[in-house]
């Protein structure tokens, strides 16, 4: 099977079940398990590079407005690459390339390939995903072990935190210029970890919100995840907003690596809410997961 992979999560996903030597091509993000940037690049960003925070927010909301796509997608590459499966997604236009522009492309190129849409919203339709790409690559009994690993290390965090007598409120920013409160499965990341979400719904899309949210949703705990950054640079974005004087005064403030276990719903989600716990237990959490800036 030749397998092009549109989103970082469902390429580290094929790696996981051993279809690694299946995947022929991926997208400019996809860094996860390192071998994956050794596969021929099909889709890249349209967004200029050096922006800040406020500079990409402004580039998106601009290009949504006016119907642009914020992905290139090298039809040449899928040609090219004569692909049985293209999986991509319907969830984010902001994420990954749409599965229309997929759809059309191999349309208009006469391809046949199958396209697999994975749209997770939930910590559980994360870990079920697993099972459709083991499905759909012939390898359902690694998609069996490894969701079963997932939920087992799930339910060792649910129950040490279960019984809490204080799960201090909690606000995960995806975003920090403006500030985004966390939708899909971050929400319950919280909630698995010991806290509770001060803003944001389970399920649903992340949502731009003010200042004043953010100080009004009394956080007792921020975490800066801002979608698209690894840790150096989330640590960057949180020193920001902490200079910035937006946030409660002598709130914790935790910057984490968004991009392996937050942002993107694979396996290390299960990485990002171990992380979350031993924050809010107040025992150190890896430092090449997280760090403390306040």
């Amino acid at each position: 099977m030749r397998i092009v992979s549109l989103l970082p999560s469902t390429t580290e996903i094929l790696f996981a079940l051993g279809a690694g030597d299946d995947v022929v091509g991926v997208t400019f993000e996809c860094d996860h398990p390192p071998e994956a940037r050794q596969r021929r690049i099909v889709s890249t960003s349209a967004m200029p590079q050096g922006l800040d925070a406020a500079g990409i927010d402004a580039y998106v909301v601009a290009a949504m407005r006016a119907g642009e796509d914020l992905y290139r997608l090298d039809e040449g590459a899928l040609r090219d690459l004569d692909a049985d499966l293209v999986v991509t997604q319907d969830l984010c236009a902001v994420c990954a390339v749409d599965v229309s522009v997929v759809d059309d492309a191999l349309r208009h190129l006469g391809c046949r390939g199958e396209v697999l849409t994975i749209d997770p919203h939930t910590l559980d339709e994360v870990v079920a995903s697993v099972g459709v790409l083991g499905a759909a690559t012939g390898r359902e009994e690694a998609a069996q072990r490894l969701m079963a690993d997932l939920r087992r290390r799930l339910t060792l965090v649910w129950g040490r935190t279960l019984t809490l007598r204080h799960r201090p409120r909690v606000l995960v920013l995806e975003w920090t210029d403006p500030p985004y409160a966390p939708g899909h499965w971050v929400p319950e990341m919280v909630e698995v970890a010991g806290g509770t979400s001060a803003l944001g719904e389970p399920g649903a899309k992340s949502v731009r919100v003010t200042w004043d949210d953010v100080r009004a949703s009394r956080p007792e705990l921020v975490v800066c995840a801002p979608c698209g950054y690894h840790l150096p640079d989330a640590v960057g974005l949180a020193k920001a907003v902490v200079a910035s004087g937006e946030l409660p005064p002598d709130v914790p403030v935790w910057a984490v690596d968004a991009n392996a276990s937050w942002a993107r719903p694979g396996p290390r989600l299960v990485d990002g809410v171990e992380t979350l716990a031993a924050v809010v237990a107040g025992t150190a959490p890896d430092p090449a997961a997280a760090q403390q800036v306040r």
